[in-house]
Parts: structure tokens; C-alpha cells; sequence
């Protein structure tokens, strides 16, 4: 028994060790939030609502992606008349429009928004390909805040409305 002792005595096997190496590494606990991180919408708080309209379903399903992630909850027309009809029927908190469609542009769409009561003030941005020297003054004059050109930086976008 002589022999035995330091073998046993000693840390060559030891079950909480080898334990441990089976087990997965401990993870990180998170550390607080930084004031500039996005941060969810409390459940609780009204949701804000956001109008996009464009005649192109891809720019509609892009810029309802962008909203959704910093918050709001979207409706989508691919017409000015069928914004119209959405905005008579519920309040929104932001429209974001292209100028360029059939029918009735988002100049006569800006103009007609603006004389409803409710969308006298709201924040009203122009998402476009227009970008020639007076095309930003038109869609200001028209009624909007504020002049995107495409393609958009998703980023400067997200800052943009969250400015408004």
C-alpha cells in the first residue's frame, strides 16, 4: 500500500478535471446595452406605423424590411390611389413614397396626403430615382421632409427616419 499512496493522493485523475473538459466552455454574460444599440419596442408601448408605397415590389419588400427592423409596423400600396384609400382608413406615423409611378406620382400623392388632417404634419419621405439638380426641391415643395435617391444606404436610411 506504500506504493499506492501518492498515485492517489495525487491530481492524476480527478473526476471534477475531467468533468469540467467535458463540459462546454462557459459563455460570456452580456454586458450592458450602449445607448446607440437598437433596442426592441416594448410590447406595451403604441407601435408606430409606416406607409410604403411604390409601384416596384422589391423596393416595397426592401424598405418594409428596413422599417420593420427599427420598429414599426408596416402597410405597403403599390399605387398612390391605394395609399390614399390606406391612409383614409387607418393613421400612419411615417409615409415613405417614389415619385415615379403610373397613373398619379408621388408629387400628387405628397399633395393629396398633406391636405388630409391627420397627414398635415407626419413625416412624408420621397424614396426615388430621380435625382436631377431640382428634382429634391419639387419633392420638398410637393410635401415631403425629406429626399432619398436609390439605391439607398440602408444605414443612412434607418438614421434618416429615426431623425424624423
Amino acid at each position: 500500500m506504500i506504493g499506492l499512496t501518492p498515485i492517489l493522493s495525487s491530481n492524476y485523475w480527478n473526476p471534477v478535471n475531467y468533468s469540467s473538459q467535458l463540459l462546454p466552455p462557459e459563455r460570456p454574460q452580456p454586458t450592458a446595452k450602449s445607448p446607440h444599440e437598437h433596442t426592441s419596442i416594448n410590447p406595451e408601448e403604441k407601435s408606430r406605423r409606416a406607409l410604403v408605397v411604390d409601384d416596384v415590389r422589391d423596393v416595397t419588400d426592401m424598405l418594409s424590411v428596413l422599417l420593420t427592423h427599427a420598429g414599426y409596423e408596416v402597410s405597403t400600396a403599390s399605387s398612390a390611389r391605394e395609399a390614399i384609400a390606406l391612409a383614409r382608413q387607418q393613421s400612419f406615423d411615417m409615409v415613405i413614397s417614389d415619385i415615379g409611378m403610373p397613373e398619379m406620382n408621388g408629387y400628387e400623392l405628397a399633395r393629396t396626403l398633406r391636405s388630409l388632417p391627420d397627414y398635415q404634419t407626419i413625416p412624408m419621405v420621397a424614396v426615388t430615382g430621380y435625382s436631377m439638380f431640382d428634382d429634391r426641391d419639387r419633392s420638398l415643395n410637393a410635401g415631403f421632409d425629406e429626399h432619398v435617391t436609390k439605391p439607398i444606404d440602408p444605414r443612412a436610411f434607418l438614421e434618416l427616419i429615426e431623425q424624423l
